[in-house]
């Protein structure tokens, strides 16, 4: 069942981050830094807004998303993770559809993805493929030498 994040899921969420072996340390930290700060400041103050696939107590994957500052309608997907053990089940494709749901009910009528063009990500790139989104740009070399950004988009 899809639901927003509880306190409780913060452990799981960075479990799944870790367990995927795409992200590194710093991404990691990275997704713990936004938990926190939806935490401690809420999702609406601090724009991190956090949803989760959950079994039971077993969180499945979780996906992060929130407005893009100095736009109208427009959202990020920041974040979208499922525990390696449940790849290929729908978990997903079961989250990305919530994030568009939530998103439409705020009002979003666009939704960006940035990842990497690095190999290892080329099962997330055609992830987002599949779910309808668009590729809409390549960064050459942004994230550092022979790690392009690799931008989608998928209109509400």
């Amino acid at each position: 069942m899809i639901t927003p994040a509880e306190p409780r899921d913060g452990p799981d969420i960075l479990a799944i981050s870790a367990g995927v072996e795409v992200f590194n340390e710093e991404e990691v930290q990275t997704v713990d830094e936004l938990w926190q700060d939806s935490l401690n400041r809420g999702a609406q103050a601090s724009g991190y807004y956090f949803l989760v696939d959950r079994e039971g107590e077993h969180v499945l994957g979780y996906a992060c998303y929130g407005p893009r500052a100095l736009t109208e309608g427009t959202y990020d997907l920041y974040w979208i993770a499922v525990d390696k053990r449940q790849h290929g089940k729908g978990v997903g494709k079961a989250l990305i559809r919530a994030v568009e749901k939530e998103v439409r009910q705020m009002g979003g009528r666009l939704i960006v993805v940035e990842t990497s063009g690095l190999d290892k990500y080329t099962p997330t790139r055609s992830f987002y493929e599949s779910t309808g989104y668009t590729l809409e740009a390549r960064l050459v070399d942004f994230y550092r030498d022979g790690d392009d950004l690799v931008i989608y988009t998928k209109h509400l």
